[in-house]
């Protein structure tokens, strides 16, 4: 199969070129034993800087001096070849495979999941195929089967699905659709649901400090989501799902090749529940009750001979939800004593585009430019709180990629634009701001194909709020023996807390906000600055005949400030700049093997140390468990005949006893124990593929039936003083299972 590599970078010259030069050609035999030309093989004179890069067809040209006589020539995947030169004479090379990969595969035959040995950066690579082991009915429902990302429900009213990196929470993760940030400000709560799953074609889940490329903000990681491409999108895709919680799902690709280079696609999603469930009679609602139309019209143009790349994505969103006592009227009960109830009610437009440029004469040479406007429009109340926001954004930036001597040596640069505007409205206080920031950028990547790959990062950014600062990431890639990568990173983020939108649950209990500093220019409070460290070893190897890979992480994560969310006293919930230390330790360990034909194990051991200096004195972060389990298991049959083939997927997750916040000063009926019980639950999906064009699935989420008793605190008197819906440790509807189908058109 041929190779295609995009190689995104300029040759600086850093000699006179003389009259002789040593030109030739790089090619590969495809399976049919046929030549095809290798665009990027890289082609220098040993121990010099001199060198280049095969073109498209395969060619290139190298300066030649009489003293130059050994020419190594390389390639990602393929064995290094040095060639003895005595004269300037017309090359023809074929370059040859090697006999392992340069990747290991995690999961399954298809790579549904992938971790490189040659990045310099720990990033795990999540195929549209492993999201399917799953109900991924959204982004925020995308993790289930990765043990590198924690899911748990944010509280026991809302349905909100809260998802956590290192130990921390989102606000903390850069989370990016195609490498633009989206997930942020006003959608951090809610907005992994407003990307629907089929939409998704991979996730990169980046660990650690990202890169500076785009932005400063990121502290735990990074998380990207590349979206479906309607040239390469099936050209008719349904997906129908239907749950026993009452959840009915549709969602629909339709993708047109308009002309030779345009291509468009339209992406429709709708979800809707709206039967009541009260399984555990506390008179609440289980799950919420919803409705959501979300739609998206992408265009891709690609014109190859004038070296040119652009997509426009237009995408509209209105998302209803209704939660609370199941007597709940919002015509009767809305912001009254009558019964307690919420709504949450967004509407959402954006606008994006990506362009890209490489110069066909040059193809080292490339310029990308990203823009996006979003307008997010959230009117909400909780019982009798209000919270409304409207989010207005606008983000830029220019990317330039190069070469210094040789492909050894690359750079990228370019600079970057934000600006947020925020209108908050919390009860009868408005909290109106404005952020704007300007950057500039320089990333240096050194690779020598081998054992050594170092990527330095330091972004320069002034911003009205926080200053000007400079943010440095570094990630390096050690290589010491065969299959293996030793890694270590370290970064500075920043960023601005929106304590309120990051933080609605609290708008769900009876507790008083206090905002306790007043020093700074953000709600009074100062921007939070943390520093990440981290190593990580992966190791591939065969185990009884069959491959295998065991990867360990330690990470850890400081604060030189932090906004600290105190919920200690269960009558307030304290906002306050850090007085002391907060730090972050996760460590993991994981295991890989396709233990036989067609079946793959993924088991992982989680630990976690997160603590914080409260008012009270110093504690570990209240709800997060210190220990986790994870074991996935999937089968897939090799009856690939007229009749199909079978796919099963198992996986288990169990959580250690989880710290309850302080409640010794409640009444006794309110007081909850300090820890709260073990979890362990397991999923499993079925699904039945009749042809490439038609497959079924079945499949059950917590089979075992745990279910977290007594939610809600103080349910019998929601607004009484000790309403709480936040202690959530475990599941609360209990078992729910799904059935869907999905139909594709090529």
């Amino acid at each position: 199969m041929t190779k295609i590599v995009f190689i995104v970078f300029i040759i600086f010259p850093v000699f006179v070129v003389s009259q002789n030069e040593l030109k030739g050609k790089i090619v590969e035999l495809n399976q049919d034993n046929e030549e095809v030309p290798l665009l990027g093989a890289n082609v220098y004179w040993l121990n010099t800087s001199v060198g280049t890069v095969s073109d498209a067809d395969g060619n290139f040209t190298v300066p030649y001096q009489p003293e130059y006589k050994k020419l190594i020539i390389s390639f990602v995947g393929f064995k290094t070849d040095t060639l003895s030169i005595n004269e300037p004479k017309f090359i023809r090379h074929v370059l040859s495979p090697k006999s392992t990969l340069d990747e290991v595969i995690v999961q399954g035959r298809k790579q549904t999941t992938a971790k490189s040995y040659l990045q310099a950066q720990n990033i795990i690579t999540v195929s549209s195929d492993e999201l399917l082991k799953a109900a991924c009915c959204n982004l925020s429902e995308s993790f289930e089967t990765n043990p590198s990302i924690d899911v748990n429900f944010a509280d026991a009213v809302t349905g909100t699905r809260q998802i956590k990196m290192l130990g921390l929470t989102s606000p903390y993760i850069l989370i990016a659709t195609e490498n633009i940030p989206s997930i942020r400000g006003a959608s951090q709560a809610y907005g992994l649901s407003f990307i629907p799953g089929t939409w998704v074609e991979s996730i990169q889940i980046t660990k650690g400090a990202g890169t500076v490329v785009n932005g400063f903000e990121s502290i735990a990681g990074q998380i990207n989501a590349e979206l479906q491409k309607p040239s390469t999108d099936d050209k008719l895709f349904v997906n129908a799902y239907a749950a026993a919680n009452g959840r009915l799902e549709l969602n629909t690709h339709i993708n047109t090749k308009v002309t030779e280079k345009w291509s468009t696609g339209f992406y429709i999603h709708g979800n809707l529940r709206d039967n009541k469930f009260d399984k555990n009679d506390d008179g609440f609602l289980d799950v919420p009750l919803k409705k959501q139309i979300n739609i998206m019209n992408r265009w891709q143009y690609i014109n190859p001979e004038k070296g040119l790349v652009n997509f426009i994505n237009v995408r509209l969103l209105n998302d209803s939800n209704q939660s609370g006592e199941e007597a709940f009227d919002p015509d009767t009960d809305k912001l009254t004593t009558n019964a307690w109830g919420s709504e949450i009610d967004t509407k959402r437009f954006e606008v994006s585009s990506k362009f890209g440029y490489v110069n066909p004469e040059i193809p080292y040479q490339s310029l990308g430019v990203q823009f996006a406007f979003s307008h997010h429009d959230q009117d909400s109340y909780f019982g009798l709180n209000t919270y409304n926001i409207r989010h207005n954004s606008i983000y830029s930036n220019a990317i330039y990629n190069s070469l210094i001597s040789d492909s050894r040596h690359k750079i990228k640069t370019g600079i970057s634009f934000t600006y947020d505007h925020y209108d908050e409205i919390v009860n009868s206080t408005d909290y109106e701001r404005s952020e704007r920031s300007v950057g500039g950028f320089f990333e240096y990547n050194y690779d020598d194909l081998d054992a050594l790959n170092l990527t330095a990062g330091l972004r320069l950014d002034n911003h009205n709020l926080l200053g000007t600062f400079i943010t440095p990431r570094l990630h390096l890639r050690y290589t010491p023996w065969e299959k293996s990568a030793l890694r270590a990173s370290f970064g500075r983020g920043k960023r601005s807390a929106n304590i309120f939108t990051e933080n609605q649950q609290l708008f769900a209990t009876s507790r008083t906000i206090n905002i306790l500093s007043t020093s700074g220019d953000i709600y009074g409070l100062d921007p939070e600055i943390a520093w990440n460290y981290g190593v990580s070893y992966l190791q591939g190897f065969n185990l009884f005949g069959k491959k295998a890979d065991l990867t360990f992480d330690f990470y850890r994560t400081d604060f030189k400030n932090q906004v600290v969310v105190d919920w200690e006293n269960p009558q307030e919930i304290n906002f306050y700049n850090l007085d002391g230390e907060s730090y972050a330790n996760s460590f993991q360990v994981e295991f890989n093997h396709n233990t036989f034909e067609g079946f793959d194990l993924r088991m992982a051991y989680k630990f976690y140390e997160i603590k914080t200096d409260y008012l009270d004195g110093k504690k570990s972060r209240p709800l997060t468990p210190k220990h986790r389990i994870f074991a996935n298991a999937s089968f897939e049959t090799n009856q690939r005949n007229n009749n199909g083939f079978w796919k099963f997927d198992l996986t288990y997750n169990w959580l250690s006893e989880q710290r309850f916040p302080s409640t010794v000063s409640s009444p006794p009926q309110y007081q909850l124990p300090e820890q709260s019980p073990t979890v362990g639950t397991l999923n499993a999906q079925i699904t039945k593929v009749f042809s490439p064009k038609f497959e079924v699935y079945l499949g059950g989420e917590n089979i075992t039936n745990v279910r977290q008793t007594n939610p809600i605190v103080g349910a019998n008197d929601p607004f009484g003083p000790n309403f709480d819906t936040t202690f959530v440790y475990g599941p609360i509807f209990g078992s729910m299972y799904y059935t869907g189908l999905r139909y594709k058109l090529n």
